[in-house]
């Protein structure tokens, strides 16, 4: 797991426009180097905000680097990406061929990370797309990193790049022509951790941070996550904490955009209300946030759900933060959410929907489970093409 770096400065980032404009504001300020990481890049108002600032970027020297996956960017058009290229902006996409019809673990491994590195000095993490929400606002958040933390997120985001740049045979794209960044000065007092999911050396960092995070709790946890399907190990850390006497809340999502997985993530309801776990499920908005505060001193902030998919396939990232100022602001945040959007789901809720219902977030439960079997037992015949992505 990667080690906790102290003096840093990190900036809660709470509303949509917030963020964008902080982003684009750093992105306008570049010198020297940027790179942009999202799973969903739009032509919309806000993606052409970005793609407009990026290639400002682009055209008066710094090189900027967009990498995009292939699926959840898969409808931006062809035009933009040229008006990108032209500028000078270097796109590469992840993953780029895309079939509904496979379960390949090749295939199904996505690019979910949201990463904006500026000058290695400034950097962004969050769960924020390239998106606008205008018309469905989305209850997000993202953080902004100065300090010598971002060298561990600009070389992370170089790795990336340069495994795609050479699977894409873009060899002159690749990481040895990215310079050396001297050690970053202090802008702080804030430890924090940057942790990513990928596929060789930092399979389970995410998880079991918040494992750890969690068997060391002692007052109250509160996890916010839209689509909440942890494995049997984080499920039974939750209810030991529970049985221990802290209060363990979570938030979930109210308003599904993926039926499936909110079905699935329901069949966990009657287990978590019998270990006395608090629900609530969010209905202002869509919930799109992946934070947790544990204690009033450990927070985490990023891009990784707490799903088969993203703990054992998606390419995530996390930044863990070890800060009473921050963890306070954050739950905040959070229990005005509850108390303003959400509702509680009590145990004669979960006791009184009709069987059929009940019975259909098993099936999909069960579905789940099995399309991430597939996945992960599936041949593959690219294997080192994965392994090292």
């Amino acid at each position: 797991m990667s080690k906790t770096t102290p003096d840093n400065q990190i900036t809660l980032l709470t509303a949509s426009s917030v963020y964008f404009s902080t982003m684009i504001g750093a992105l306008d300020k570049a010198q020297q180097d940027i790179y942009l990481e999202s799973y969903i890049f739009k032509n919309d108002t806000t993606g052409r905000n970005v793609a407009a600032s990026l290639c400002r970027a682009a055209l008066r020297g710094v090189k900027t680097h967009l990498l995009i996956d292939g699926f959840g960017s898969n409808r931006l058009p062809n035009s933009m990406v040229d008006e990108l290229v032209e500028a000078g902006v270097l796109v590469l996409k992840f993953q780029p061929q895309i079939s509904p019809w496979t379960f390949r673990r090749r295939r199904l491994r996505r690019l979910h990370r949201k990463i904006v590195v500026v000058d290695a000095k400034i950097a962004f993490v969050g769960g924020l797309n390239i998106s606008d929400d205008r018309t469905s606002p989305h209850f997000d958040f993202a953080v902004k990193v100065e300090g010598p933390l971002v060298k561990a997120i600009y070389t992370s985001c170089c790795r990336v790049w340069s495994l795609v740049a050479r699977i894409n045979l873009r060899p002159g794209w690749s990481r040895s022509k990215n310079r050396t960044i001297p050690p970053l000065q202090s802008r702080g007092n804030i430890r924090a951790t940057f942790l990513v999911r990928d596929n060789f050396r930092h399979r389970r960092d995410i998880e079991n941070a918040y494992l750890q995070a969690i068997d060391a709790a002692h007052n109250e946890i509160i996890i916010a996550n839209p689509y909440f399907l942890p494995g049997l190990n984080f499920r039974h850390a939750l209810s030991a904490a529970a049985r221990r006497g802290v209060r363990v809340v979570l938030l979930l999502q109210g308003r599904a955009d993926h039926r499936l997985f909110q079905f699935a993530s329901r069949a966990l309801y009657g287990s978590f209300l019998d270990a006395e776990i608090e629900i609530y499920e969010y209905h202002k908005s869509f919930l799109h946030a992946k934070v947790a505060v544990i204690d009033n001193y450990w927070a985490t902030v990023g891009s990784s759900n707490l799903d088969p998919f993203s703990l054992l396939l998606a390419l995530e990232a996390n930044i863990v933060v070890y800060d009473q100022n921050f963890a306070i602001a954050l739950k905040d945040e959070l229990d005005q959410a509850i108390t303003i959007g959400a509702r509680r789901f009590s145990e004669n809720s979960w006791r009184s929907q009709p069987l059929r219902l009940r019975l259909a977030c098993w099936l999909s439960y069960g579905l789940v489970r099995f399309m991430v079997g597939v996945a992960g037992y599936a041949p593959d015949n690219k294997k080192k093409k994965e392994t090292s992505q």
